[in-house]
């Protein structure tokens, strides 16, 4: 199928390549001429596993990067919608898709074959019924399942994964408000044998991909709600709890021949700094102002909010109880980027931890192993962004680790011996608390008292 893709961030240029790669003809669509000649170049601008290699066969033929949204759009049988739906005070902000919408509209006016328009942004539920269908069939003076066919097709990729999730989808969910549509996404999604496919309402897909969102963002609150507990209990730790739990086989089933099933969910109920990144901050924010608005509370949302707000706080806490006064201490801030394996640092928890810092009058220095680029965009000017982990942690007071980078597990090599010891804040606990001298931990208690003796 001949594709166009509206939007190039992290779903866009990913879907648009991989779409590519298994044999369809794409043109990704962008308002940034810089974005556009990439993609003709074969560069990619943002860092994803496998996303360069994909580039490497497609782009100039297959793939191909343009500004002039009318000629992608009458050029193809489909077009999706991938442009970006940042949440502001608690309401999504749907402009974007609604000049997206209204300009592939005006490409589709004069005529020509049936095209079908798919969202592929998350949207709050109702918005391509009422927000997207509206504004195409007005300004394309098409009907509804003959001349235009309009969809929801949510997105499941996750950022550091993104190819490799595309590749072998869990679940393809297509949320369809006409048979034109549906039988225009079952050819895209045609190549994909055996995946389980859910077909809809638009609606209801567009609740799907909020819920999925929600759940996997409470299951860290949760984990990090649990952490912040046991941290006050001497001698536990919250990975022992979080293992404990997850040996119930309703987490982790044990097949018939013995083997234990570790699903990827578990990976969530993990205690660390608070969750960032592009998704799950605004659309948990925005579900949460969409009950809101259904006249439904939203309790358990705002708690998953609120108790991620606060925990970048625990390691400034963990740094102040161990160093005092952190005025001129020096802290090397180890991870950037939300997670590990992308260059995304949006939301992420380690701007709040540098804002607290350098307004406590400590001397900040920040490493990470992807995210330089994007790194340099958003910290404070005071934070001093450096080269290497070894030089990062070189005469530090104190280590925060902020990003679970495989990198950092050299970090107890580079600090041995050092007199005093630095001080070690694990935020995601990836270290193994004996193999550095100074070490605290989200979600670790402190070390147990010896016991008095029984009479």
């Amino acid at each position: 199928m001949r594709v166009t893709i509206v939007g190039t961030g992290y779903v866009g240029l990913v879907t648009g390549a991989c779409l590519a790669d298994i044999g369809h003809i794409v043109t990704c669509v962008d308002i940034d001429p810089a974005k556009a000649e990439a993609i003709e170049r074969g560069e990619a601008f943002l860092y994803e596993p496998g996303l360069q290699a994909i580039l490497d066969r497609h782009a100039g033929a297959t793939l191909r990067g343009t500004t002039d949204l009318a000629a992608a759009v009458c050029a193809s049988d489909l077009t999706m919608i991938a442009v970006g739906t940042p949440s502001a005070g608690g309401r999504i902000d749907l402009s974007y898709i609604e000049t997206a919408a209204r300009q592939i509209g005006e490409a589709l006016r004069d005529g020509g074959a049936p095209h079908v328009v798919v969202v592929k942004s998350t949207v709050v539920p109702g918005t391509t019924e009422d927000v997207v269908a509206p504004i195409l069939l007005e300004c394309s003076g098409r009907s509804l399942g003959d001349g235009l066919g309009v969809a929801m097709n949510p997105e499941f990729l996750a950022e550091g994964n993104a190819v490799a999730d595309f590749a072998t989808p869990d679940r393809i969910v297509l949320g369809v408000a006409d048979s034109l549509s549906e039988r225009a996404l079952r050819e895209l999604y045609a190549p994909f044998e055996g995946v389980d496919l859910l077909v809809t309402t638009p609606r209801t897909a567009e609740a799907i991909k909020y819920a999925s969102n929600a759940a996997l963002a409470t299951l860290i609150s949760f984990s990090n709600e649990i952490g912040n507990l046991v941290a006050t209990l001497p001698g536990v730790d919250v990975r022992t709890v979080m293992e404990g739990l997850q040996l119930d086989r309703r987490w982790s089933p044990i097949l018939e021949d013995g083997s234990r099933v570790r699903p990827g969910v578990l990976s969530y109920l993990a205690a660390g700094c608070g969750f960032g990144g592009s998704c799950f901050p605004k659309d948990v924010e925005a579900l949460a102002g969409f009950a809101r608005a259904q006249g439904v509370g939203s309790t358990m949302l705002d708690g998953v909010l609120a108790v991620n707000a606060l925990q970048p706080t625990q390691v400034v806490d963990m740094l102040e109880r161990g160093l005092g006064r952190l005025t001129g201490k020096r802290i090397a801030v180890l991870g950037v980027a939300f997670k590990p394996n992308t260059d995304d640092v949006r939301a992420s928890a380690t701007l709040s931890v540098v804002r607290s810092l350098l307004d406590a009058g400590a001397i900040v220095g920040a490493f990470d192993p992807i995210a330089t680029i994007t790194a340099r965009a958003v910290l404070d000017r005071a934070c001093t962004l450096h080269d290497s982990l070894a030089e990062a942690v070189a005469g530090v007071d104190a280590v925060a680790v902020m990003t679970a980078w495989p990198e950092f597990h050299e970090l107890p090599s580079l600090i041995a011996g050092r007199a005093p010891p630095p001080l070690v804040v694990d935020g995601r606990r990836m270290l193994d608390p004996a193999s550095v001298e100074r070490y605290v931990g989200i979600g670790l208690g402190p070390k147990r008292e010896e016991a008095p003796t029984r009479p």
